[in-house]
């Protein structure tokens, strides 16, 4: 079954370390076979506070979701992205 990683950036709040999120981000798509859904496009708000975006990236399991979120490259990545928003 599809399993979804679904991430909201509320507000920036430090694009320096977001920059390095979007260098480092990318890389640790090796070795994963990851589908981006919805990657920070143009969105409206219908319901609920407002954000600036997000990202959704479909795997074909929980289990390779959580094993890309959860690896080395992706985990260096991820403290600039929660730095920076």
């Amino acid at each position: 079954m599809t399993a979804y990683v679904v991430m909201v950036r509320v507000k920036t709040t430090d694009p320096a370390e977001l920059a390095l999120y979007r260098d480092m981000a990318p890389l640790a798509r090796d070795g994963h076979d990851i589908s981006p859904v919805a990657f920070y496009g143009e969105h409206a708000v219908l319901e609920g506070e407002p954000f600036e975006g997000a990202a959704i990236l479909a795997f074909d399991t929980m289990d390779k979701a959580r094993d890309w979120y959860n690896s080395p490259a992706y985990g260096a990545a991820r403290i600039h992205r929660q730095a920076g928003s």
